[in-house]
């Protein structure tokens, strides 16, 4: 992956239905968003020149404005089309695509009925977001102190930006600890997530546990891993979750755009192995997006199995 800064690559970014220079995709320092959190964004991932589910997470950012009370000026179609632009003429095959929309500087003051929306779509080389020795053996997760909030005091259900300040935190925190990311519990104290990431458990039964996604973000990467699951007839239990069930757990793993299927081998003194149906959900997404399979950590046998 690219270690240029962000504000210092070639290629060229999509803004406000014009395309410009990646330099020169700039805003002021007093837009509103950079003050208030008024953003909501995207991610999504490429393969073979193809963004998965890509109507399912334009559809998402709209959603989120929506929520957030304002309007992107423009089709869900456009931004599709835009999406797809920025692939092609930033010839990347297998990437990230990050469309983002915030509002502007005609503001300043937590009054923002008059700011323009903007919105503009970067995309980049991507490779596994956690290194591949950690995935052959399970990353590694340390629960955080900061907490998922409730759906009365955040909009929880939206892809705000400001919403990911406690994650940044955590994820933080955890590494500084030697950790490679955290689980972060929700304003009950229950299993939510980790910090860009949904959780699923694999109980003594042989079935998947994930948390009901009340108060976080139902992903986009979530909803697939559960229809996967469930076509190999792998029963899918929806529920609450309390960390002291962690002792119960043989198999956990994590599902997220960047993520993908990703698996767990710590939480805080909790072991887990990289089990059959992790590998099984590893091995079904990555075919489902196209993803070549080279990471090491799928076998033939395991490729070709099935549950009963």
């Amino acid at each position: 992956m690219d270690s240029a800064p962000f504000d210092d690559r070639d290629g060229l970014i999509w803004f406000n239905g014009e395309t410009v220079a990646w330099r020169e995709a700039k805003l002021h320092i007093l837009s509103h968003a950079l003050h208030y959190a008024s953003s909501v964004f995207e991610g999504e991932r490429a393969y073979g020149g193809k963004i998965f589910k890509l109507r399912a997470h334009t559809e998402r950012l709209f959603n989120s404005a929506e929520i957030l009370g304002f309007e992107i000026p423009f089709s869900m179609q456009e931004i599709d089309d835009a999406c797809n632009d920025v692939l092609k003429i930033n010839d990347i095959i297998d990437g990230y695509v990050r469309p983002v929309a915030w509002r502007g500087s005609e503001m300043m003051g937590v009054s923002a009925q008059q700011t323009k929306i903007n919105i503009a779509i970067a995309a980049w080389q991507w490779p596994s977001y956690f290194s591949p020795e950690a995935r052959m053996k399970g990353i590694r997760l340390k629960t955080t102190k900061w907490r998922r909030p409730s759906p009365e005091t955040e909009p929880v259900h939206s892809k705000a930006a400001g919403l990911y300040m406690i994650c940044t935190l955590s994820k933080h925190a955890a590494e500084r600890d030697g950790f490679d990311d955290a689980l972060m519990l929700d304003y009950r104290g229950q299993i939510a997530e980790a910090t860009g990431a949904n959780i699923f458990l694999v109980m003594g039964d042989d079935k998947l546990h994930t948390p009901t996604p009340d108060c976080f973000l139902n992903g986009i990467t979530r909803q697939t891993v559960i229809k996967l699951a469930k076509a190999r007839g792998i029963e899918v239990i929806d529920r609450v979750i309390m960390p002291n069930e962690l002792i119960n757990a043989t198999q956990v793993f994590l599902t997220g755009t960047a993520a993908e299927v990703t698996p767990v081998g710590q939480i805080d003194n909790h072991t887990f192995s990289v089990g059959d149906i992790t590998r099984w959900m590893m091995d079904d997404y990555d075919k489902k997006v196209g993803k070549i399979l080279a990471d090491g950590l799928r076998s033939p046998s395991v490729r070709s199995a099935t549950t009963s």
